[in-house]
């Protein structure tokens, strides 16, 4: 009986938990928090992963995981629902609970993300009437009865803060300020409606609207971006929350791969709480991989590694995320402080301020700030002097002793490589050629060029449009070798091109310019030509007004240049369709299907053959480390492992941009600091370690554009050294806290830790 009286009033105490929010912070049970959040989105992850991802982030000082509610992969078809796998997301808050942390659940249902579609399902394009994301009955029926689903199933779960479980915030809608700005007044109507909607559904915890000025209360609007110092709340009496601070930004397909320098990341969030702030997330803290056809865009690639403080692969990337972490625990050493009352500012300098924030019990913290992007600053505080390197911030938990500064990186650095993984007679590939063209069942004929998505209904990448032309034998081009021409305008986002079953060129469109242009000579002969047009879809859009309208595909016109009559336009004569690959509907990928045909293998294999499907066998390597397939060899197309698709590869895709050197100093934008100009966008494609059997993996390429397999090879993930940098005067957290808690009695030295990955060991120090 004892036991179980004490049982239940625990029960009834985390019952109890309130969240709320004042003007200085988000409450809960009356008490003002400083709250470290990290974005993890769930299906960006393996759930085998979810537990070591949600420690790591403990461990570097995250009080909440922050993570979107997907509606296509949840609702792939009107009410069929998919909660399972790496969709699982009651399993994933439940996993951040038993770690001991909370939950911000951006519900949306629109998610931006660089996800497909928005995180939209597509079949809801195709309810009459619908108008997305504005005043729309038809939409905002849908989007009510999503929203109240997932927080139906939150409260089945006592999830809510307000049960006792770990989610403290919601998120209703996301970034729809400047679209409402667009549209105007129907924008307004959709933005209360919203609000309204949200805060009856009765949660128990605050809402909030990112990027919402006008948010109405009581939701919190809250900031995004790579800085939000300036930022203030609609209203005074909500606090400073800033629910997307960028770690780095997104790789796209014919982009370099951008990285956000660890210095500048603690210095915009140190900024941030200088001057206010009481809730940071990370955006990303761990970006993963946007597995299938998740990836949205267009052209946002398979990595959606983020430069975050835990890699693609869940590693630590280091200095970032231990450099974050010593920032968290400065941080925290002058919570009680920060969330007392605003702070007195004052000037040490043209460029130099310090920002003293007093405690109830007596005493002060200051934050003393030097925003010259070039030079070292010595200012004077307190009668006492403190040097501030260029674009940094300094923590004084005491007034008087420094235990951080931004720029001051303490933290080791840890290099990755990636190191081929030795398998007994490596690959051993067999190859299935796609079909070009086909009178299969499948197909259909309509006259006129059709919009790619209405007709795929997003179940492929790949539609096909067939139509033959007449070519006399009179044609002057016979005689003078000049090829007639091919124009052919796309809305995206690429194409190949057969003429009679050959390849006779490709065209591709890029994020900032998906559609594209085909124009080219083309060998035709005499008689009737089959022309067959593959385009080719690299996720839908993710962001903008209006997703209704959206299209891709050959919307035309298609012409041919260069005959006796100039030019004929083959736009309106009859076309015939067929959606998908016929590797596709054969199920190649899976081991069912992959057995269904004969495949040609040994010295059959053809190399740089298009549309080429390819298939290996192999087994799963000993150890943990994180595993890749090194794919440089090959041009463009999908992976699947076991059945599961790893995601699109295009290695073929050369990055292009300005690499220049970096310095941390000074504004960030996603422009600023790049990598791999010249070379691959995407070169590794993550291979999650649960997805394999300990023999016989089945391994499927499906290249569009033609590349070798046998340069293919599975690689490991793994930390090749290690390094920091010391200071005499190097801040210390340790030295601090031993001082203040009477444990030391004269300064202690600077230390430096290295470790190892788990498995690793040191074998040398060089010094």
């Amino acid at each position: 009986n004892y036991w179980l009286v004490v049982l239940l009033a625990s029960w009834l105490c985390s019952v109890s938990s309130t969240v709320s929010y004042d003007s200085k912070a988000i409450t809960i049970n009356g008490q003002r928090r400083i709250l470290i959040s990290g974005s993890i989105h769930y299906p960006r992850s393996s759930p085998e992963m979810w537990p070591d991802l949600i420690q790591k982030a403990k461990e570097g000082g995250l009080d909440v995981i922050q993570t979107y509610v997907f509606w296509n992969g949840h609702e792939p078809a009107p009410g069929k629902y998919y909660f399972e796998g790496n969709y699982d997301l009651v399993k994933f808050i439940k996993l951040v609970k038993q770690a001991g942390l909370y939950v911000h659940l951006r519900i949306g249902p629109y998610v931006c993300a660089e996800w497909n579609f928005g995180g939209f399902p597509v079949w809801l394009k195709y309810i009459p009437g619908i108008n997305f994301r504005t005043n729309n009955g038809p939409f905002k029926a849908q989007m009510r009865r999503f929203t109240k689903m997932i927080v139906n199933m939150m409260k089945a779960e006592r999830l809510f803060e307000s049960q006792g479980g770990p989610i403290i915030l919601s998120q209703i809608e996301n970034e729809y300020g400047p679209v409402e700005y667009e549209i105007g007044e129907p924008g307004k109507a959709y933005t209360d409606w919203a609000a309204k909607m949200a805060v009856r559904l009765g949660t128990g915890v605050p809402w909030v609207m990112c990027k919402q000025d006008d948010a109405p209360d009581p939701i919190i609007n809250t900031c995004n971006g790579f800085y939000c110092d300036y930022f203030s709340p609609n209203k005074a009496y909500k606090p400073k929350m800033w629910t997307e601070a960028w770690t780095g930004w997104f790789t796209e397909f014919g982009g370099a791969v951008p990285y956000r320098p660890a210095e500048d990341m603690a210095f915009s969030v140190a900024r941030f709480i200088q001057k206010g702030g009481s809730f940071i997330n990370y955006y990303m803290y761990h970006g993963g991989t946007n597995f299938g056809r998740t990836a949205g865009g267009p052209f946002i690639a398979t990595s959606y590694d983020y430069d975050a403080p835990l890699d693609e692969y869940g590693l630590l990337r280091q200095p970032k995320w231990g450099h974050l972490k010593d920032l968290h625990r400065a941080i925290k050493l002058c919570e009680s402080a920060l969330v007392s009352g605003d702070p007195t500012v004052m000037q040490l300098g043209v460029h130099q301020e310090a920002h003293v924030f007093n405690y109830k019990s007596g005493g002060c913290a200051a934050f003393l700030a030097n925003y010259d992007p070039k030079s070292f600053a010595k200012v004077a505080f307190r009668d006492m002097h403190y040097n501030l390197p260029p674009w940094s911030i300094s923590i004084l938990p005491d007034c008087k002793n420094t235990v951080y500064n931004t720029a001051r990186v303490g933290a080791q650095i840890a290099r990755k490589k990636m190191v081929p993984v030795p398998l007994r007679g490596g690959f051993s590939w067999q190859a299935y050629n796609e079909e070009t063209a086909s009178d299969a069942d499948s197909s259909f004929t309509m006259v006129g060029l059709l919009e790619q998505i209405n007709t795929t209904r997003d179940a492929t990448d790949y539609l096909w449009y067939t139509t033959d032309i007449e070519i006399d034998p009179s044609e002057e081009f016979f005689r003078n070798g000049k090829s007639p021409i091919l124009t052919i305008l796309s809305a995206g986002h690429a194409l190949h091109v057969f003429v009679n079953g050959q390849l006779s060129g490709s065209s591709y469109g890029s994020l900032e310019f998906p559609k594209l242009t085909f124009s080219q000579g083309v060998n035709m002969r005499a008689g009737i030509n089959k022309i067959a047009l593959l385009s080719i879809a690299v996720g839908l859009p993710n962001v903008g007004p209006h997703f209704e309208t959206w299209n891709a595909g050959v919307l035309g016109p298609v012409t041919l240049n260069g005959l006796n009559e100039g030019r004929r336009d083959l736009s309106w004569q009859k076309w015939s369709y067929k959606i998908g690959l016929k590797g596709e509907a054969l199920n190649l990928h899976s081991l069912s299907g992959s057995s269904s045909v004969e495949w040609v293998e040994g010295s059959l294999v053809a190399q740089r053959q298009p549309l080429t499907w390819y298939k290996t066998t192999f087994n799963a390597p000993a150890g943990n480390a994180p595993l890749a397939l090194d794919m440089r060899s090959m041009g463009k197309g999908q992976i699947w492992i076991n059945g599961q698709s790893i995601g699109r590869h295009w290695p073929a895709y050369k990055a292009s941009g300005n690499c220049s050197v970096c310095n941390y100093s000074g504004t960030y934008d996603e422009n600023k600091c790049r990598t791999n100009c010249g070379e691959a966008s995407q070169r590794w494609y993550h291979v999650p370690r649960s997805w394999l059997n300990p023999t016989g993996n089945l391994l499927v390429v499906i290249e569009e554009w033609g590349g070798d397999p046998n340069a293919i090879s599975l690689v490991r993930r793994e930390t090749n050294s290690v390094c920091a940098d010391i200071y005499e005067w190097q801040p210390t957290l340790m030295n601090y806290q031993m001082h203040a808690s009477g444990k030391a009695d004269k300064p202690l030295r600077p230390k430096v830790h290295l470790e190892c990955d788990m498995g690793q060991k040191i074998s040398a120090v060089k010094f």
